[in-house]
């Protein structure tokens, strides 16, 4: 399956750097476009905040803090949607090349190329990985010039060699360059965005993009591998799955709040989309955070 390219990101390093390293205590309000990639890595590391993860075909909501390793041109949105007072997103993106073409093909820097590999389908670094490197990650603004490198090879090796990992875009997204295709798939996730907690019609979805229902059911299967229902079902799961984290609301009500007007389908739909049901995934949660 090919799927259309999402919107390109230009990524500007600021004169005498090789990395890109930004750090956020804040929702940073810009205009990057929802669905976007770049040829750059880009490494998050999210402390004390929760948000959604869209990277490739993988849609999930993350609550207190994440690792992740996105690889180079794989499409993904913005993560964090709200911070604790003391919370930070880091963000290091940097070209598999940025210490030369070569670099990473000796020897000795083979397992650091296969992480780059392995990124290719987005990697989600669990508790004992983002103890132990997250806050290395945190402490690379300290750094500058080439104690800078060297630190980043460090983090680089410590991740190369972390078990403690799972695959996020586990069927891989592979797509095409259609320019006149990014405003079209732009408008389709605006939509949905903003109205999934509605019905959203296929006539309506289909005449915001200007074509007829069976065009735009053959267009949007091409693009996201998924239909345009399985699409917004998964929005809509992702949201209750939000909600139950961090709402005291009974579970019918999240139900009908997140856009679905049947509770037995919802609890269908969010066992096969998780794994568990949406009590045993409250509970879960809940002791995920004491822990924390």
């Amino acid at each position: 399956m090919k799927n259309t390219k999402p919107a390109f990101e230009k990524i500007n390093l600021e004169f005498g750097n090789s990395l890109l390293i930004k750090q956020h205590t804040e929702i940073v309000e810009n205009n990057l476009p929802f669905w976007h990639f770049h040829p750059e890595l880009e490494l998050v590391y999210v402390n004390k905040a929760k948000g959604k993860r869209h990277i490739g075909s993988h849609l999930s909501y993350f609550n207190n803090s994440q690792l992740i390793l996105i690889g180079a041109s794989l499409p993904h949105s913005g993560f964090t949607d709200r911070f604790t007072s003391n919370g930070a997103e880091t963000i290091i993106q940097f070209k598999e090349e940025f210490l030369g073409e070569t670099f990473f093909d000796i020897p000795e820097m083979q397992t650091i190329k296969t992480l780059f590999a392995r990124a290719k389908k987005g990697l989600l670094f669990h508790q004992e990985a983002k103890k132990e490197i997250g806050p290395k990650i945190e402490a690379l603004l300290n750094y500058q010039g080439i104690d800078r490198i060297i630190y980043f090879l460090e983090i680089l090796k410590d991740l190369s060699l972390s078990k403690d990992y799972s695959l996020l875009n586990v069927d891989g997204f592979a797509f095409e360059v259609e320019p006149q295709d990014n405003n079209k798939i732009e408008i389709i996730f605006h939509h949905v965005r903003n109205n999934f907690t509605q019905q959203i019609t296929l006539d309506e979805i289909s005449e915001k993009v200007s074509m007829t229902v069976p065009a735009f059911c053959r267009y949007f299967k091409k693009v996201t591998g998924k239909t345009f229902t399985q699409f917004v079902n998964e929005f809509r799961i992702v949201h209750a799955t939000k909600l139950l984290a961090e709402k005291p609301t009974s579970i019918t009500d999240i139900c009908f709040e997140s856009g679905f007007n049947n509770f037995s389908h919802f609890n269908k739909l969010f066992k096969k989309f998780t794994g568990k049901s949406p009590l045993k995934y409250r509970n879960e949660m809940k002791q995920l955070v004491e822990q924390k």
